[in-house]
């Protein structure tokens, strides 16, 4: 099983020279992928902006994002800056997408929330138009520029539910998952869920199932875990964000350990770790909890 880690673009405070190092280690070390996620009405860096930053920044890891809220962005423009960032990192973009959980982010950028789930699939017909070099829009010119991967960057859907996954079976080339505490049996269940999916849709090849969750290591560990997922979670509410946050548990070597022997039971390909801590040697602290 692959392991990948998440930038910490989060994290706030975060600067230009933290982001540099954290690429160039994640460029450097044993990981897969660097990741980046993408919240609107919170204080992260902007996803495409810093995708194309790790582009620049590395040479060798695949370029992730976990996830693209679809419905937010305008699909055309997406699709646009996602070739462009596929031809500066010379095809290593894989593209995460989904509807998101917050209505919030819609509001910020005067989306509509409503169909949200069947929006993202007409977008993403949209999205393969522009990258197949098809017309996308009546009366415009093709649209480019033509990304280096064949029919533009593989996509993971954040599908959870049967509708959702039937629906990403029909475009998708896997899971984009989260977890607050990696539970491989329920894990399990979703990947074979997911292959179910896709063989109804008569996909001969199996979906890519990857999941994530955040961690953190260190003498206040446990506490930072708790409050970076009680700080990110508050907007469904204290009481259910202080439940939620309660579920973290990737807070010592032990269990991150675990987890990671757990998920490689259950199938899965890519566990994509994220950070709670902007500190570089969190990322040496991971190494030797990963051995």
């Amino acid at each position: 099983m692959d392991i990948g880690l998440t930038l910490p673009s989060f994290v706030r405070g975060t600067d230009r020279a933290t982001i540099l190092e954290w690429c160039r280690r994640i460029d450097d070390g044993p990981f897969s992928s660097l990741a980046v996620g993408e919240r609107i009405a919170y204080w992260s860096h902007d996803l495409v902006t810093t995708l194309a930053f790790a582009a620049a920044a590395t040479e060798r890891v695949r370029l992730v994002s976990t996830i693209a809220v679809l419905p937010t962005h305008d699909a055309v423009r997406l699709a646009k800056q996602a070739a462009t960032i596929d031809v500066l990192c010379g095809g290593r973009l894989l593209l995460g997408v989904g509807v998101g959980g917050r209505e919030q982010d819609y509001a910020a950028v005067g989306a509509p929330f409503a169909r949200r789930f069947a929006h993202l699939d007409e977008q993403v017909e949209i999205m393969q138009r522009v990258w197949a070099g098809e017309v996308a829009v009546e009366g415009v010119p093709l649209i480019g520029p033509t990304p280096v991967q064949p029919g533009g960057p593989p996509l993971l859907s954040a599908a959870m539910g049967p509708k959702s996954l039937a629906r990403s079976a029909q475009w998708a080339s896997g899971l984009a998952g989260f977890d607050l505490a990696p539970d491989p049996a329920g894990v399990d269940r979703q990947f074979r869920a997911a292959e179910a999916a896709w063989r109804d849709a008569g996909r001969i090849t199996k979906p890519m199932l990857t999941t994530s969750t955040w961690f953190a290591l260190g003498d206040d560990a446990p506490a930072r875990l708790f409050s970076y997922a009680f700080e990110y979670l508050s907007t469904f509410g204290d009481d259910a964000a202080k439940a939620m946050a309660g579920l973290t548990r990737l807070s010592d070597p032990g269990a991150i350990r675990d987890a990671v022997d757990g998920l490689a039971e259950a199938g899965c390909e890519e566990f994509v770790l994220v950070p709670t801590s902007a500190d570089l040697g969190e990322i040496d602290r991971l190494l030797e909890a990963l051995g």
